[in-house]
């Protein structure tokens, strides 16, 4: 039987999950072992304050966790869309707060965070799709 509401599943479509899944891991690892310097763009001074670093320490591992549990799960042929759907969501949320606090943030960090969470809501979006 075929399922013409879904494209066909690729071997590029797996390697763009995977390519998102560990550059969100990362990205992850960055918020995790740096989160005064990884925040710089994105929150400015703020980035210095215990509880910004601590907050985005928490933040790093919901991105870790996020993309190896992808990665995992493309590399095992198990189901990767809620994987995909759950790192919309976060992308989406990082693209909507920067949105709210826009004027308030750095100039390039603000464009930057936002191109980069838009972009990766669609790519993720669009494969979770895909790979249903």
């Amino acid at each position: 039987m075929t399922d013409f509401g879904a494209p066909p599943v690729t071997d590029n479509a797996r390697e763009q999950v995977r390519v998102l899944g560990i550059a969100r891991a990362v990205i992850g690892g960055a918020m995790v072992l740096a989160p005064a310097t990884s925040m710089r763009f994105w929150i400015g001074e703020e980035r210095k304050a215990f509880g910004a670093r601590l907050i985005t320490r928490a933040f790093g591992m919901r991105e870790i966790a996020i993309g190896v549990g992808t990665v995992l799960a493309v590399d095992h042929d198990a189901p990767v869309r809620g994987w995909l759907e759950a790192g919309v969501l976060i992308d989406s949320s990082d693209a909507l707060t920067t949105l709210v606090s826009y004027r308030k943030l750095p100039r390039v960090g603000r464009t930057l965070v936002l191109a980069g969470a838009a972009s990766a809501a669609v790519m993720g979006a669009r494969l979770a799709r895909q790979l249903g």
